[in-house]
């Protein structure tokens, strides 16, 4: 009988092994358009708690975002595992069009049914409301969405526009399902001369610039900065805040689903909670403290808001703002 030479066969079993993937190694691919300092800390976070798993992580705002999903989609590509984007209406659009793979996370339970897609598509990560910012200068502090439509504040008042800002859209589509305000709400913010302008960043700068006193803006931004100093204080206005919820889903044909589902339930865990009051934001687990500068949960009212309804008004919302205010 022949014999291959000791070195042959050292070589051919290192080989082997070369070809075999590791033991136990998993890879999760998120796409987010997360901040990239809070997009790391949650990936870090995670991967503290799963060290055996892997994190690839593209981030980008969710327009941009959403603009090369659907291309990849398009084109027979499914890449990421998991999503974590901005607001519900983006992905109720992915769920109808049959793109998000349920799960019905057991953290789930914890959480106010307005909070997740009955049926486990999606679930929100956190609280990010709209109210009113006004600088500490300024003559008034409003407390009250309708004071923002009378005369003592005209040309005084700028906002962001639904036609860039998926929060401002969604805040869009609750005040004008609220009793309270109504579809006439944008028409006398506009005979009053708001300014509308692109995203959230420009309004609270305009305000902290006292360029502008008064504006409407999303929480985060003034609360964080007001504990820096900026001259800035945040409402949460009597008759309630929108609130976008950046919500976390599993894509259908996600290749790595043992660790996708993991992500869901670290993200809806007290741990990944926590980190969310870490990061400055409102979490969405009731029993989780908010961070400094944020009242009580329960002091905090929510306007209702129909997802499935907004998404299909999202058109007929738009154009109406953009024939208001302008593109």
């Amino acid at each position: 009988m022949s014999k291959r030479p000791l070195s042959a066969a050292l070589a051919a079993v290192v080989l082997a092994g070369l070809a075999l993937p590791a033991l136990g190694n998993e890879k999760l691919v998120l796409y987010t358009s997360q901040p990239n300092s809070d997009a790391q800390q949650t990936v870090d976070a995670f991967q503290a708690a799963y060290p055996e798993i892997e994190v690839e992580w593209v981030r980008d705002g969710t327009t941009q975002l959403m603009t090369r999903l659907r291309s990849e989609l398009s084109a027979g590509v499914s890449n990421p595992d998991v999503l974590l984007i901005a607001d519900s209406m983006t992905l109720e659009s992915l769920k109808q069009e049959g793109h998000l793979l349920p799960y019905l996370s057991p953290e789930r339970a914890a959480y106010s049914a307005e909070l997740y897609d009955p049926e486990g598509y999606y679930y929100g990560t956190k609280l990010i409301t709209t109210g009113i910012v006004y600088n500490t200068g300024a003559e008034r502090q409003p407390q009250s969405w309708q004071e923002l439509t009378q005369p003592e504040y005209e040309g005084q008042v700028t906002m962001p526009s639904p036609l860039y800002s998926g929060a401002a859209l969604i805040h869009m589509a609750a005040v004008e399902a609220n009793p309270e305000l109504g579809e006439g709400y944008y028409e006398a913010l506009h005979a009053n001369r708001v300014e509308a302008q692109g995203g959230n960043g420009g309004v609270f700068n305009a305000v902290a610039s006292g360029t502008k006193p008064y504006g409407i803006v999303v929480d985060f931004l003034p609360i964080r900065e007001a504990a820096k100093g900026s001259p800035v204080a945040f409402v949460f206005p009597e008759e309630g805040v929108s609130a976008v919820t950046e919500p976390v889903a599993i894509m259908q044909g996600a290749r790595n689903l043992d660790a996708a589902q993991k992500f869901v339930d670290f993200v809806l865990s007290r741990e990944g909670q926590e980190l969310v009051s870490e990061q400055g934001y409102l979490p969405a687990h009731p029993e989780v403290a908010p961070p400094a500068g944020f009242p009580a949960r329960d002091g905090i009212a929510l306007m209702p808001l129909d997802i499935e309804g907004a998404l299909a008004r999202e058109a007929d919302l738009k154009q109406r703002f953009g024939d208001l205010f302008g593109s």
